[in-house]
């Protein structure tokens, strides 16, 4: 199966991407990700979950000039506040989190959800880039989504986040997989086989592992170029992780149905 075709099998699907902590390069990857879906004609749709940043926005290059609370006071339609990016992927800047969006009035976040909801169905999947950390707004959105990408470091401090935000979502029910990056030689494969051991022993969880991504200077050097490594570096070795892994996702079942639908429901609790 070529590349494209193993993508497609992704239509439809959401997941959160979530770390411990920060500066894991959570962010990078999930721009990335989605510019390396989209560049294959499978329409991604990222979601700034991030409270507080701007890390998709610079990413990407791009300036919002609305964003969704100007959606919901009626400001702008959803269609003008959505920015396209590199490679035709599409981005939601700047949500307020749950507790800005569990403020609006039930009617008017009834008709965001169903917005947003509309233009999730024209993607292959939605990315939630989640802040870092355990808060209220990362475990609803994951929660929401269904399924999340955990990304840690092999950092020891790095890895005891993300099992502290690990044990937080298994509780909840979500589907997780493990992703390791910025890994030197000989880190990578034993920060996971030490995350995994950890999870199985207390949690009683198998912890999938989709892959790790080798610590790449490239990487840093395209962004502080303003670009990502997927457009700047296509062949180093961090891209070549992370085409592999996409392909590995599109074969991943995960919760189907409306993302906002869920997310909706659990704000309405």
């Amino acid at each position: 199966m070529d590349q494209a075709a193993g993508l497609r099998k992704a239509l439809g699907r959401s997941w959160a991407v979530v770390s411990g902590r920060g500066r894991v390069g959570k962010s990078n990857l999930t721009a990335n990700l989605g510019y390396l879906l989209s560049r294959t004609g499978q329409q991604a749709l990222l979601v700034d979950c991030d409270l507080g940043t701007t890390g998709l926005n610079n990413l990407l290059g791009l300036v919002p000039g609305f964003r969704l609370a100007d959606v919901a006071a009626g400001r702008c339609q959803l269609s003008e506040a959505i920015l396209t990016g590199p490679g035709g992927l599409w981005l939601v800047p700047g949500m307020s989190g749950v507790e800005g969006l569990q403020a609006l009035d039930q009617a008017v976040r009834q008709r965001l959800f169903t917005d947003l909801s509309d233009r999730g169905r024209c993607c292959a999947i939605t990315l939630l880039d989640c802040g870092a950390g355990i808060s209220r707004s990362v475990l609803s959105f994951a929660a929401a989504a269904g399924a999340a990408l955990v990304v840690t470091t092999p950092a020891p401090a790095a890895l005891t986040d993300a099992y502290a935000l690990i044990k937080g979502l298994h509780r909840l029910g979500v589907q997780l997989q493990l992703i390791v990056n910025r890994a030197r030689p000989g880190t990578g494969q034993a920060a996971a086989a030490r995350l995994q051991g950890v999870c199985a022993r207390f949690l009683n969880l198998d912890l999938p592992v989709l892959g790790v991504i080798p610590e790449d200077e490239q990487v840093e050097r395209a962004v502080v170029n303003g670009q990502l490594f997927m457009q700047a570096y296509p062949d180093c070795p961090a891209a070549r992780a992370l085409v592999k892994m996409a392909t590995d996702i599109s074969g991943q079942a995960v919760p189907q149905g409306s993302l906002w639908g869920r997310l909706g429901a659990l704000l309405e609790r």
